[in-house]
């Protein structure tokens, strides 16, 4: 009798991850469960000390990709971030601190999760292996030209990453695709590739760790700088945060007084003036306008504080003034 064995159903798949860097094993760690708490804690540290340096590498793409999506974003486009697992998570985290950090409105700026919201907190099975999800999710958005779509994913082939810029592309939309392996599907699926090598994990496959934290970094640079050129900000100063609490309301105030070195007693008339929006406040102030004529010149500049300084002729345009 002849014994015959079939193929393991995942046998491609498995030979695919073996050929991602994100997945190699580390032998030199095999036995990390032994060591003291504090020795794990170093390598941990230094393994994350090697990310910038990655991320590095990929700054001019990374700055032409920005440029990209705040052109569309100027036109009235949102940004949209899709992703699985903890890539989408990170998009997610990303959308969510917009609308306090610069007063945008929630549309602006998306975060799409395979498997909807409740992936925030529990895996959605087989959520992230479906691009026709991914396309069905911005189809619901009604991707247009205007819009830029960030795929995200560590390995680089998530197929609802992979088809979101796929789909998106194919709507005119702008598309970029982060990932942390070379040479990736979803890198070249996208008209901006950007693909952050930060190695092999400390947990062989626990991409959640340095290829995480590349996401987030690069995150962190497409959302700031981009809401930076779209005027959100004056010099260093987040001039468009929405102060929907105390802390928010304190920090508003210091803000004004960074970048006008006017008193207290001026800065509250400012703000009573322009219904507490810190970028008209400090127009007012350093332009020498009512609230009225701050808002129309803010209007006409398309929220830019210093060409509406500028227009306003004041004698006291200039940079944040540290006080």
């Amino acid at each position: 009798m002849t014994s015959s064995t079939s193929p393991s159903p995942y046998g491609e798949l498995r030979a695919t991850l073996a050929t991602l860097t994100t997945e190699a094993f580390r032998p030199e760690l095999a036995e990390i469960d032994r060591r003291s708490t504090e020795d794990i804690a170093r390598v941990m540290n230094g393994e994350d000390q090697t990310v910038p340096a990655a991320v590095a590498a990929q700054l001019p793409r990374i700055a032409a990709a920005i440029d990209a999506t705040a052109e569309r974003m100027a036109r009235g486009g949102r940004l949209i971030y899709a992703g699985a697992g903890t890539a989408g998570r990170m998009g997610i985290l990303d959308a969510s601190e917009c609308p306090p950090t610069f007063n945008t409105d929630p549309s602006e700026v998306v975060g799409l999760i395979a498997g909807g919201p409740g992936a925030m907190v529990k895996s959605v099975e087989g959520a992230e292996d479906s691009g026709e999800l991914a396309a069905s999710d911005l189809d619901e958005l009604k991707v247009d030209v205007n819009d830029t779509v960030v795929g995200i994913s560590a390995s680089g082939r998530t197929p609802y990453a992979v088809g979101a810029v796929e789909h998106a592309r194919s709507l005119g939309a702008l598309t970029i695709g982060l990932s942390c392996n070379a040479d990736s599907a979803l890198a070249a699926a996208a008209e901006h590739g950007l693909e952050i090598v930060v190695g092999p994990e400390l947990l062989t496959g626990s991409t959640r760790l340095k290829a995480g934290t590349a996401q987030k970094l690069v995150l962190n640079m497409i959302s700031t700088i981009a809401m930076i050129r779209l005027g959100k900000t004056y010099g260093n100063l987040m001039v468009d945060v929405r102060a929907s609490n105390e802390k928010l309301r304190a920090r508003s105030r210091h803000i004004v007084a960074l970048a006008t070195g006017a008193p207290d007693e001026e800065i509250e008339s400012a703000l009573a003036a322009t219904d507490g929006e810190v970028k008209n406040a400090i127009l007012t102030i350093l332009g020498s306008v009512d609230g009225p004529t701050a808002a129309d010149l803010l209007k006409d500049s398309h929220g830019h504080l210093r060409a509406a300084l500028q227009a306003s002729h004041g004698s006291n345009e200039q940079g944040p003034t540290h006080t």
